[in-house]
């Protein structure tokens, strides 16, 4: 089996700021399908590229911090390790799943997080890397992420304190 990096350097894959991990964007709709309206407040928005599609790899030492997006997500297994994802939704209900190919096992190779859902994604424990992919509708942009702040996640959600220090970063703790 490659190793992280030898697959980090074939897919020619990035450090993804704030979140964690390694991507690259292997897809960007021309398409602008997502027609321009006026907004509550009479502004425009603006169109929105109709979908995008990345790779994305996980290691132990960088692993999916918490976060949402203002589009659905859904992520696709390729190859390695099972990874274990936390999603909490606005209502602060939780939902663990197992992305993987261990069908037999409960894991899944396709797992969808709808928008503004906190998501966060790191290997099961003795995982070495795991490699997947997301495909975002409406298009992903990074304007449209945001970080969950461990303190912040842990007012909002205390039921779920054992998950956010799993799947957060201290305050000044940088993604690898």
């Amino acid at each position: 089996m490659m190793t992280a990096q030898e697959m980090i350097q074939l897919l020619n894959l990035k450090p993804l700021p704030e979140e964690g991990g390694y991507y690259r964007e292997t897809y960007r709709s021309e398409d602008s399908g997502v027609a321009t309206k006026a907004s509550a407040t009479g502004g425009i928005i603006p169109k929105r590229i109709a979908s995008t599609a990345i790779y994305y790899l996980v290691t132990p030492e960088s692993f999916s911090a918490l976060h949402r997006v203002k589009s659905d997500e859904i992520f696709h297994f390729y190859a390695g390790d099972a990874v274990e994802m936390l999603q909490i939704n606005q209502s602060g209900e939780a939902q663990s799943f197992t992305i993987g190919s261990n069908f037999a096992n409960g894991e899944a190779p396709q797992i969808v997080v709808e928008k503004g859902i906190w998501q966060g994604t790191r290997l099961k424990l003795g995982g070495c890397w795991a490699l997947m992919g997301t495909t975002v509708a409406p298009g992903f942009e990074f304007d449209d992420f945001e970080s969950g702040d461990r303190a912040k996640m842990l007012e909002m959600f205390p039921q779920h304190r054992e998950g956010i220090l799993r799947f957060t970063r201290e305050l000044n703790e940088k993604p690898h």
